[in-house]
């Protein structure tokens, strides 16, 4: 019976380690994601002269899960036209709203890898020349700096706001 207590109390202690890791590990997947939506967007942007939108993709989070990536804009408005496409299937929906000149864009990301019905948006926000941003689809305007308490952080991948990438993590 001790050796079955001290496995139960060492249990007790390693579970909630190891299910943070597992959300850090599961996290890393947006940073990867909204790194090469990124590339691709500039790549995009030298050879058009302006950057493409791109509507939520696939159009619900898979939440604790992975689910499919379904690009599920259309022609104009979906991933394919600036050739990026995750790898396997995905935790989050990914989107990219441009501004009204095509010259800046934020690409964003939003999932619920804790399944606590509080989704975590993750962005990276591109300002045009004048430094004007457009919000994302799902309402990343830059990602959080924790020494000024506001989502300012532009051109750098990251949680939107405060409660954003840390979750139960």
């Amino acid at each position: 019976m001790i050796a079955v207590a001290i496995i139960g109390i060492l249990l007790s202690t390693a579970l909630p380690s190891f299910i943070k890791f597992q959300l850090r590990a599961k996290t890393s997947e947006v940073k990867s994601n909204l790194q090469a939506i990124r590339h691709a967007q500039m790549a995009y942007m030298s050879e058009s002269g302006r950057f493409a939108g791109a509507t939520p993709s696939p159009a619900t989070w898979g939440g604790s899960k992975t689910t499919d990536f379904v690009d599920t804009g259309p022609p104009t408005a979906n991933f394919s036209t600036i050739g990026w496409q995750p790898e396997g299937r995905v935790y989050f929906s990914y989107a990219v709203a441009i501004g009204a000149t095509g010259t800046s864009f934020t690409a964003d990301a939003s999932g619920d890898l804790d399944a606590d019905t509080v989704p975590q948006v993750w962005g990276i926000v591109h300002p045009n020349a004048l430094g004007a941003i457009v919000a994302g689809a799902f309402g990343c305007t830059g990602v959080f700096n924790p020494g000024t308490g506001v989502a300012d952080r532009r051109s750098t991948v990251g949680p939107c706001g405060v409660q954003d990438g840390k979750s139960i993590f």
